[in-house]
């Protein structure tokens, strides 16, 4: 599944009349770069859902005849329901007893989407985050068998944890890179909560009881948030440095 029903406020003004996911980055669109990265991984079904000028996003996958793969439009276009109730809305459309991989339409990175989705099912775990030791002001906390244990935001020190007396110093913090696998056990779980939520406070939730387990990125492994203006600039860099102008 592909986050695409974002607002796109930081990149405003490009954003007042085309949708996030639509904006170009190296002549393509994100959703585009997505999209056959995911094709390219082995990923042949690929539900996307769509708020912001959601007909657009719409029009330029039948334009494209959906790259070859098949999609399903989860229409968020009444309400936008966070990354939690985006995925449970979509619920539907994913295969029953498999487990899906979710990846945000403005993260740009190397990650081994083949792998962790492989990964992800060897372990059985109820779910795989991809993160990284990167800089960031909310982080997840895991032990060190790295599983989900709590999340600190160290700018206002708000702390979120399923366990009792928990101390953030004494778990290794990673920032989420927009990218993670969900079992199917977990999804029939989202059905109790509302429509409107986020998946990581879900996350938090059941960590208590379920494996939610970090796969770390290799030191110095691309990523990237396209949300931001001048991550759009240094995309458009890294693809001319590397040849793809």
């Amino acid at each position: 599944m592909i986050f695409a029903a974002g607002l796109g406020t930081r990149l405003r003004p490009l954003t007042d009349n085309l949708p996030k996911a639509l904006v170009p980055v190296g002549g393509k669109p994100m959703l585009e770069h997505v999209i056959l990265r995911l094709k390219a991984a082995g990923f042949a079904h690929i539900v996307i859902n769509v708020h912001h000028f959601g007909q657009k996003i719409i029009d330029f996958l039948e334009e494209h005849k959906n790259f070859g793969v098949a999609v399903d439009i989860s229409d968020e276009r009444d309400a936008l329901l966070d990354t939690g109730g985006g995925i449970r809305k979509a619920a539907g459309y994913f295969r029953k007893g498999s487990p899906v991989l979710i990846h945000n339409v403005d993260i740009w990175s190397d990650a081994d989407l083949a792998g962790l989705y492989e990964g992800h099912g060897r372990s059985r775990v109820a779910a795989s985050l991809w993160v990284s030791k990167r800089s960031t002001s909310r982080y997840l906390l895991f032990d060190e068998g790295h599983r989900l244990c709590g999340w600190e935001n160290t700018k206002t020190g708000e702390v979120k944890s399923p366990f009792p007396g928990f101390s953030p110093s004494a778990y290794e913090p990673y920032a989420f890179g927009g990218i993670h696998v969900i079992s199917p056990a977990l999804l029939e779980r989202m059905q109790d909560w509302g429509e409107k939520f986020s998946i990581i406070d879900f996350y938090l939730s059941v960590a208590g009881e379920a494996i939610i387990q970090a796969c770390p990125a290799s030191a110095g492994a691309l990523w990237m948030d396209l949300g931001k203006p001048e991550a759009l600039t240094a995309a458009e860099n890294y693809l001319k440095s590397a040849g793809h102008e």
